[in-house]
């Protein structure tokens, strides 16, 4: 589980992004009521990743504020989100399940073996972080919210606008794919 929880971690990122584009490209047939809606959700998506970006000093602080006071990993719950934003843009309904294998095959382990190193480098305070804060599903009850000063340079720090830039050029995709396949 060892080597799955590193392998996990280092092709997570390239194999989402193949994954998504043959999906594009040959799963989805969205219609303009599908790209509107789906690319709402896809943007709640990448504002929470934004949100947490703009929180997360990471490898210098165990952050517990912002969108982290919620969930352990806001990061990756946006990256839920835009991808279930574009699964709904392009119709993809049937691919859902799929997705939300992959997700758990890739992401869950990844998770666990962060949690593994930030437990190893903040001991006790990680520990007790972990007993009030969900790993993936947000819990909105008042569990103590630490406070944390949301910062633009964090985000361009943590190259959040990659992120962003694949979800605009994946809309784009669409957009082009339900233009091309109009009567």
């Amino acid at each position: 589980m060892a080597s799955w929880k590193k392998l996990a971690q280092r092709t997570r990122v390239p194999a989402g992004m193949v994954l998504g584009i043959f999906i594009i490209f040959f799963l989805l047939k969205p219609s303009m009521r599908s790209l509107w809606m789906g690319s709402l959700i896809a943007a709640v998506g990448a504002l929470v990743r934004i949100w947490a970006a703009g929180h997360i000093d990471k490898g210098r602080v165990l952050t517990q504020g912002g969108p982290y006071a919620f969930t352990r990993n806001p990061l990756y719950l946006g990256s839920f989100v835009i991808a279930l934003g574009v699964i709904i843009a392009g119709q993809g309904y049937l691919l859902l399940p799929a997705f939300g294998a992959f997700f758990a095959i890739f992401y869950y382990p990844v998770m666990k073996a962060e949690e593994q190193e930030l437990q190893n480098g903040y001991g006790d305070r990680f520990v007790e972080y972990s007993r009030r804060v969900p790993l993936f599903f947000p819990s909105f009850r008042g569990k103590g919210i630490r406070s944390s000063e949301f910062l633009w340079a964090r985000v361009i720090r943590n190259r959040e606008h990659h992120a962003l830039a694949g979800l605009i050029l994946a809309v784009v995709l669409l957009i082009l794919r339900t233009l091309l396949n109009s009567p």
